[in-house]
């Protein structure tokens, strides 16, 4: 029987090379790096564009670690980052309870999971602003493959969020159960129903 090498493993548990990525923008701006430990102590953080080379999973922590209040839509039902905000070791051990629970529910690798619910609530497309003879008016735009990254990331840790607070859920079950319906493209999903209002008012300012 062959023994696995853990320390090419991610939390010495799940393999990122047997992850495939589906959509061809995010190639460049997912980073499935072999990595036991998904802690890099901001190195991501020197240059520009440099986040695309952190491994998607450490970024995941980094979005659970905020602090401050969510969307404006969201603001006042609760703070995010209570408890964890800068706390990189409790947020890494919720992501990996979450993703036991997610390996157990579906039978499949969670970084995969994760990457499907990166594909999928990841909006396609989003408005702008602009300013023209003292008259505002917003377009539609492209989102550019590391902003829905980030944007995808940002919507599965507000679900996690809002489904926690106040609530007997905890953070790591929060975090598992928005995966799985993000990866299926359930309409339970949080991130799923932002993709859908950020990519219908889009399409009225066309």
């Amino acid at each position: 029987m062959e023994v696995k090498d853990t320390s090419m493993l991610i939390f010495g548990k799940w393999d990122p090379a047997e992850v495939r990525i589906n959509d061809p923008s995010l190639m460049n701006t997912v980073s499935l790096e072999t990595k036991k430990i998904p802690h890099t102590f901001g190195k991501g953080t020197r240059k520009r564009f440099d986040k695309a080379k952190v491994n998607i999973v450490e970024r995941l922590i980094n979005k659970l670690m905020r602090s401050g209040q969510g969307k404006r839509k969201l603001s006042g039902k609760y703070v995010r980052g209570r408890y964890v905000c800068g706390k990189k070791i409790h947020v890494m051990h919720i992501v990996e309870d979450a993703f036991d629970l997610v390996e157990k529910k579906t039978g499949k690798n969670p970084v995969q999971i994760l990457i499907e619910a990166i594909q999928n609530t990841g909006p396609r497309e989003d408005t702008t602003r602009l300013k023209r003879g003292g008259v505002s008016y917003t377009i539609s735009v492209d989102v550019a493959p590391l902003k829905k990254v980030d944007e995808a990331l940002k919507n599965l840790a507000l679900a996690t969020f809002s489904s926690s607070f106040k609530n007997k859920v905890d953070a790591s079950e929060a975090l598992a159960n928005e995966l799985i319906a993000a990866a299926n493209e359930d309409n339970a999903s949080f991130g799923v129903r932002r993709r859908d209002e950020v990519e219908r008012i889009a399409k009225a300012s066309r």
